[in-house]
Formats: structure tokens, sequence, C-alpha cells
């Protein structure tokens, strides 16, 4: 099976990115479920439910979030209500929402889910690599075809992720930087792994915020409300070829594509 990730959604521009190339994606590439950070959906912090709906309605399976999954107040109320939409698993007990999910994809497959947050430079969050290990395990009594979304800043924390779920799941995707990495790679034990799938949004931008804005704050200190950046969008995501009898990854292949 296949399965497409769509790295992390920025804005208007990105939305409209994945309305157009979506389908093409999906037809070209044979996918048979789709998975996207879209964590900056709204104007480039946090999510609406109706925002979340259109995506959904645009052929999304599963929606990961991060760092700026409470950016909207509102949201909180909607994602107790939508399992689908993902919360980094390991904030602490309590937390509205969930950080997995078993999808049963069309054609009756089961697709394990999980968010995961780093901590190296990022806010307080219980360990990821003791929170996931249990997650992994319940998860695969279920299925063996489980894909990982890390959310994380340090690209080490990321890659020493990859190697310590090596053989145990299908992928493990980081997100969060909207830089695309080139490091995809099969690991030793069969999990496709990159370091970052990149972001869906303003190509002309700093990771999908005004060049002009981003400018003054580095050359002044001044405080100052960044706005999503203007002009044609990129797309950035990944295909993991995923043997269905074994869990282990076939194949990984990085996707860049501007949208006017």
């Amino acid at each position: 099976m296949k399965i497409l990730f769509i790295g992390d959604i920025v804005g208007k521009t990105g939305r409209n990115a994945v309305r157009a190339l979506l389908p093409s994606l999906t037809d070209k590439y044979k996918i048979n479920v789709v998975i996207a950070n879209a964590e900056n959906i709204a104007g480039g912090f946090g999510l609406t439910e109706p925002l979340v709906s259109e995506l959904f309605r645009m052929g999304v399976h599963i929606i990961t979030t991060g760092n700026h999954v409470w950016d909207k107040k509102d949201f909180v109320q909607y994602i107790v209500k939508d399992n689908r939409v993902l919360r980094p698993i390991n904030y602490p007990p309590g937390v509205p929402g969930v950080g997995s999910i078993v999808f049963t994809a069309p054609g009756g497959f089961k697709v394990g889910v999980i968010n995961i947050s780093g901590r190296v430079y990022m806010m307080g969050m219980d360990c990821p690599f003791r929170t996931i290990a249990p997650e992994v395990e319940k998860m695969a009594q279920e299925t063996n075809i489980i894909f990982v979304d890390m959310h994380a800043e340090a690209t080490s924390e990321k890659i020493a992720l990859g190697y310590y779920l090596d053989g145990k799941v299908s992928a493990v995707i980081g997100t969060h930087t909207h830089v695309q990495t080139a490091d995809e790679k099969i690991l030793p034990n069969g999990t496709a792994y990159i370091t970052d799938a990149g972001m869906t949004g303003p190509a002309h931008s700093v990771i999908g915020m005004d060049v002009n804005q981003i400018l003054q704050r580095f050359l002044t200190s001044m405080p100052a409300k960044f706005e999503t950046a203007p002009g044609e969008a990129l797309l950035s995501a990944v295909v993991v070829e995923i043997n269905e009898d074994s869990g282990r990854a076939t194949g990984i292949q990085r996707i860049q594509m501007r949208h006017e």
C-alpha cells in the first residue's frame, strides 16, 4: 500500500495547493491513505473546525499537528469530537484529544498513525521515546502498518527516534522545520525515514511567513504580527510504500510541486 504524507500546510496558500494538486498525486502514485500535518492551516497559526472539514473534503484522511495545535482556542472543543485530528501523544495526561488512531483505509487495511513531539528546543513534553514505545506495542496488536509523525526541531532527536523505532513501525516522518530534507531512506530493519517532509505553503517566504516582516524582526528585534506570504505555493510531501504483510517500508520518495 502507499501512504501520501503532506508536510506542514501553511495558510490559504497551502490549502489551495492541496486542493489543486492532491487529486493528481493520488492518481499518479495510486495512494491508499493521505495524512497531512495541518497545525498551520489557519493563517499560519493553528486550526479551525471549518478548515479541518475542508481538508477532509479534499481527500485527507488523517490530520496531525504539533506545537501550534492550541493556537485557536475554540479548537479545543472540536478536537475532542474528532479522533481523525491528532495532537502529540506525549502531552501530559488530561490534555484534550488523542495522539494516535488506528484508521481503516479504503480497501480494509488498518493503518496506525501516531503523532509525537520532540523536546529539544521545544516546549516541555513527556519523553517521546518512553511515551511512544508502549503505544507502538499496543497498536501492533491491531495492525503492522504504523506511521509516525515526529514533530520536532532537532535533527538529532528525529534521527534517534527513527533508529529507536526501526523495525517496529513502517515510517517515521519528521515535521516542524518547514524545510524538506534530502535524507529519505529505508533504515536497516525496514522503517522509512526522513528528517523533515517540508512545508506546503508560500514558495517565496521564510518558513511560510512574509519575508519583509521577518527581516524587520531580525533587523530590529521588535515584536511584530506575522502574516503568511503572498504568491505561488510549494507543496512538499513524501510517498511511502509499505508491504501490507510485513508492515515494512519498501520505498520512500520525496515530492515537491509548485502551484501558482
